[in-house]
């Protein structure tokens, strides 16, 4: 703060030209202290915002959860009132669920509940005419085996040589853990964020003694078996006209203190075509690094020509330019700067900002599932008369407001933005923001505490543990363990790897 000027300003001058003087030192003093106020307020409301508020932009995930409390306690109130009807015959009040039915995969077990043979009212014999089924779904807790290779050692009657059959090629060789164990074991740390200490804890309640540096000593040794998987996920992903990229910050254990952790970052990049009917299969590939610096992705997309949908981090900046790849702006964080802005200030120019960047994603909402060709005529037809005017607007909306504001600078970063974002109006492969990547960082924030495992560990298994389970966080837990054993029992025998070096 300027005390010198506040002393100034306890003793005005009496002519009028000083005074009108001083009157402006004055104005342009308390402007400053505006802005500065203004620009204090936002970070602390950032700061609260990032500490105590919502994680998403909706409340759909808080309404999820208090309506689940609700419905719980709903129904343990119905079942202490309901009066079990007098009869079978007797019509009950209770709501009809309309289920769905069980999936066939699982296997059945038939229990039969006979009346007997003989009639109980006249002792004639019985005869069936029909059946009710009545299916109830039931868990068995999973449970350890032990698989022995019984290998009998033979000697010729002849000759006498002896012969014994080999062994089955291993997971890891001269080590106890089958595919299944593995499997389970991969999918509780990186699906489940079970960390390895905790899963150590679990098996040793089924009396299986497995201390987490064995644990971690399979993991390690399994990503080497999975990394052809990993590479060619990768060439998958680099083979499509467009990707999604993005990173995230993860917590990394340094070697020398095990207390102290650094900063790293994981990077995804996704191939999605299933908005506009692609054929090519959804993947994920994760790559991890021990910064951010902008070097690590021009080393992942060496050679990309095509279009990266990316968040406008200057990181990006060395793969986009001649003969390299194209840049798609991100929309989401557009929206996102004039989302804060209302929310601390109630700016009418950020609600309007927001209302007109609704109608692209109602655009969107209709172009999903459409051809290319289809979604470009839809957004030429619909999508690009708002994308101008919005761009128009925010343009004769900065030079009405002062350039220091946090809205001027919302104003700005989208104006910066829009022009790399315009490409999506042309092209139908491409989308309005870069949510597709940043799902798939998802189940990398939910598991964030469990990263804190051994450098080498965590560097090798997760980008593989990831790119394994495509899409893992919408399969069922049972579709994800399945996946991963077959793979594992593939991986460590010699048919799969020429399947994996070689075309899909």
């Amino acid at each position: 703060m300027d005390y010198t000027m506040l002393d100034a300003f306890k003793s005005l001058p009496k002519d009028p030209d000083e005074l009108r003087s001083v009157s402006a030192q004055m104005l342009q003093h308390i402007q400053s202290q505006a802005y500065q106020i203004e620009k204090l307020k936002a970070e602390l409301h950032g700061h609260r915002k990032a500490r105590f508020g919502s994680k998403s932009e909706g409340m759909d995930q808080l309404a999820l959860d208090l309506l689940e409390d609700e419905e719980i306690a709903q129904a343990a109130e119905d079942h202490h009132t309901e009066q079990p009807p007098i009869d079978e015959e007797t019509p009950t009040n209770k709501r009809q669920h309309s289920r769905k039915p069980l999936p066939n995969h699982l296997d059945r077990e038939d229990e039969v509940l006979s009346p007997g043979e003989a009639c109980h009212d006249c002792g004639g014999a019985l005869r069936q005419v029909g059946e009710d089924v009545t299916e109830e779904l039931d868990y068995i807790p999973g449970r350890f085996m032990v698989r022995r290779f019984i290998r009998p050692r033979m000697a010729c009657t002849c000759c006498e040589a002896f012969a014994q059959a080999p062994l089955p090629s291993r997971l890891i060789e001269r080590g106890r853990p089958g595919p299944g164990l593995v499997s389970h074991m991969l999918v509780g740390k990186f699906c489940d964020h079970l960390p390895l200490e905790r899963q150590s804890k679990i098996y040793a309640r089924e009396g299986v003694d497995l201390h987490r540096s064995t644990l971690s000593d399979w993991v390690g040794r399994t990503t080497a078996l999975l990394e052809p998987l990993a590479e060619h996920i990768g060439k998958l992903v680099r083979a499509g006209p467009a990707l999604f990229a993005d990173d995230t910050p993860v917590k990394l254990q340094v070697r020398a203190n095990t207390t102290k952790t650094k900063t790293a970052r994981l990077w995804s990049y996704v191939r999605d075509e299933r908005p506009w009917c692609g054929v090519a299969p959804p993947c994920a590939w994760y790559q991890f690094s021990v910064d951010r610096k902008g070097e690590h992705p021009v080393n992942h997309l060496t050679g990309y020509t095509g279009t990266v949908h990316a968040d406008g981090f200057a990181g990006f900046n060395g793969l986009f330019g001649k003969d390299k790849a194209d840049e798609q702006a991100c929309m989401v964080h557009v929206r996102r700067k004039f989302v804060d802005e209302a929310e601390r200030t109630g700016s009418p120019i950020a609600q309007q900002a927001i209302k007109q960047i609704a109608q692209l994603y109602a655009v969107e909402k209709e172009a999903r599932r459409k051809t290319p060709e289809e979604r470009v005529a839809l957004r030429q037809a619909k999508a690009k008369p708002v994308f101008d005017n919005l761009e128009l607007w925010l343009q004769a909306q900065l030079r009405k407001i002062s350039g220091k504001t946090k809205l001027a600078e919302a104003i700005r970063y989208a104006l910066n933005l829009m022009p790399k974002a315009r490409s999506y109006l042309t092209d139908g492969h491409l989308e309005l923001d870069n949510n597709t990547c940043e799902r798939t960082m998802r189940p990398v924030a939910l598991g964030r505490k469990n990263s804190h495992d051994r450098c080498q560990e965590f560097r090798r298994i997760l980008p593989i543990a990831g790119t394994t389970f495509v899409d893992f966080w919408l399969m069922g837990w049972c579709r994800a363990l399945s996946s991963t054993r077959r793979l594992l029992k593939l991986s460590f025998g010699d048919p799969v790897r020429p399947h994996i070096d070689g075309t899909a």
